[in-house]
């Protein structure tokens, strides 16, 4: 399969590693998944304020997971042929607005419309990061998506603890204080956009265009891409009904409050954060699908145990999990973006994007779900999902 890519050619594989463009973005990311992650977190209070039902939560999943998931292609495949440097802040920007509303939110319909305006601010970040993190990875790139993703992860982790300590005690409207920190996000956000346009927008433009050659053929590819997918559905479905119902399961099932439910909601998150961090360069080394395949397949027995366990074991089983499950994302990206050369824009939309729409859909179904049975019963069914690993072995060999 060979792609004439419209886009520039990308140099990421030469010169040297700059970690002050992936620490700025990292940065970046750290923000946008916090302000994300705060609307989880505040779905103890938004369930008591506006007499929400399971179902309406994982609505409100639903809303800004698929939002992002429908944009995100469209923004990378765009962008792979325009590039624009400046819609990263602009990105930010939609997600401060749909912080403010949501702080605000008179109304569940105001909700939705708040966390569709935070999804649209992922769609138009996360591609154009991404490939922000290939340029500056000197070829590096396993290493720079896990720094990029790391950001993310740990954003994701410390919303529920800034929930926690802030947003629980002074209640809805205090989430707009964390417009200060989608300021500073978009501060540097204009910094990285002005290296991207200086180092690779303007250099380029006088460059030859050509064709890049796929590393296999058509179809080989195309079912590479069915069986990530196939990756992404069971990660993200179980990540969904383990993150968006965790804080319920534990005071339904072991009696805690809000604020301790959401500190071990932290612990599960920031373990997936210190995760994401060897997924990448360890694929740089020993290639992308042995970790692939270690890091879906290999959360299974912990994932089976977990809806049996105690308090203390449920706790170490979920870090178990975290550490071990948010290591594939990265190298299933890479991955991706090796299959496809050319095409790192719409490659990172896809993934992203399809990463998002699984969780938001999980949300929703696990919802009503846990709705009609118990949270309890949807732990017990979500349990299996890591065994869809074992597709990892139809994967074709990454030819470095």
């Amino acid at each position: 399969m060979s792609s004439s890519s419209a886009a520039l050619p990308l140099p990421a594989g030469h010169g040297k590693t700059s970690f002050r463009i992936l620490g700025a973005i990292s940065t970046s990311h750290l923000i946008n998944d916090m302000m994300q992650s705060l609307i989880l977190a505040m779905y103890p209070i938004l369930k008591g304020g506006f007499h929400l039902s399971f179902a309406q939560i994982g609505l409100i999943t639903l809303t800004y997971q698929l939002t992002a998931s429908l944009l995100q292609p469209l923004v990378g495949w765009y962008t792979d042929r325009s590039p624009k440097p400046y819609s990263l802040p602009f990105g930010m920007t939609s997600t401060l607005c749909g912080l403010l509303l949501l702080a605000y939110a008179p109304d569940f319909a105001t909700i939705l419309l708040a966390a569709a305006l935070v999804g649209t601010g992922s769609a138009i970040f996360h591609p154009e990061s991404s490939r922000i993190a290939r340029l500056a990875s000197g070829g590096q790139h396993g290493l720079a998506q896990s720094v990029f993703q790391v950001g993310g992860n740990t954003g994701t982790a410390i919303g529920p603890l800034i929930a926690a300590a802030v947003v629980v005690p002074f209640g809805q409207h205090s989430v707009a204080w964390f417009g200060l920190a989608a300021l500073l996000g978009i501060v540097l956000l204009l910094q990285v956009s002005r290296w991207y346009a200086t180092h690779h927008i303007a250099p380029a433009a006088g460059r030859v265009r050509k064709a890049i050659e796929a590393p296999h053929p058509r179809n080989v590819v195309l079912g590479a891409i069915v069986v990530l997918m196939v990756l992404i559905f069971s990660k993200y479905f179980y990540v969904a009904g383990l993150g968006s119902f965790y804080t319920f399961y534990l005071m339904e099932k072991f009696g805690l409050s809000v604020q301790s439910a959401q500190v071990h909601l932290f612990v599960f998150l920031f373990a997936s954060a210190v995760g994401t961090v060897a997924g990448g360069p360890i694929g740089d080394r020993v290639g992308r699908k042995p970790v692939i395949w270690a890091s879906i397949l290999g959360v299974a027995p912990f994932a089976l145990v977990l809806p049996y366990a105690n308090l203390f074991w449920t706790t170490t089983l979920t870090i178990v999990i975290g550490l071990i499950l948010s290591s594939a994302f990265s190298a299933i990206l890479v991955y991706a973006q090796e299959l496809m050369p050319g095409k790192v824009g719409m490659v990172s939309g896809l993934f992203f994007g399809f990463a998002f729409g699984m969780g938001g859909l999980g949300a929703a179904v696990l919802g009503v779900l846990a709705d009609r049975t118990s949270i309890e019963f949807v732990y017990k069914g979500i349990a299996y999902l890591p065994l869809l690993g074992v597709v990892a072995a139809f994967l074709p060999k990454s030819k470095r």
